[in-house]
């Protein structure tokens, strides 16, 4: 195992100081240039045109992109089903069937499969608009925090 040089790869990339970006800069980079399409109870459609910033070193949509935009674009529907809190994720799993490159526009249809009193199961897949094949399906979990009496 050549230890140095994954030290140099992962340690390469993390040459701006991150202390310094604006606050929740994460979430804007990725969702930047998303777009709603469609709103209704359990369900929210979104648009997304594929750009060059969210691509891999194979020159298509990063997989930890899709992760967070399933944990962002799904966790917006449990507000359809009627829930006022967002809470924590308890877990996250997506299947990847396809690859999305660059200008490409894709769809992504956020449901609400059930969200309870402390319980949420969220899903979100991803479709080329070209096409309708789909690129990855992500499920996700979350515990909501139950409302405060005082």
């Amino acid at each position: 195992m050549e230890v140095e040089k994954v030290k140099r790869y992962l340690e390469s990339s993390a040459t701006i100081d991150g202390d310094k970006l604006p606050l929740r800069f994460f979430e804007r980079l990725i969702m930047h240039g998303l777009r709603v399409e469609l709103i209704e109870t359990n369900r929210v459609v979104f648009s997304f045109k594929v750009t060059p910033r969210l691509l891999n070193e194979g020159n298509y949509l990063h997989s930890g992109a899709v992760a967070t935009f399933v944990d962002l674009v799904s966790s917006a529907a449990i507000y359809t089903a009627g829930g006022t809190f967002v809470g924590t994720s308890v877990e996250i799993n997506i299947s990847f069937m396809d690859a999305a490159h660059a200008d490409e526009d894709i769809e992504i249809e956020a449901k609400a499969l059930h969200v309870g009193k402390a319980v949420a199961v969220l899903s979100a897949e991803f479709r080329k608009k070209s096409n309708g094949k789909i690129i990855a399906q992500g499920r996700h979990t979350m515990y909501l925090p139950l409302p405060s009496k005082m």
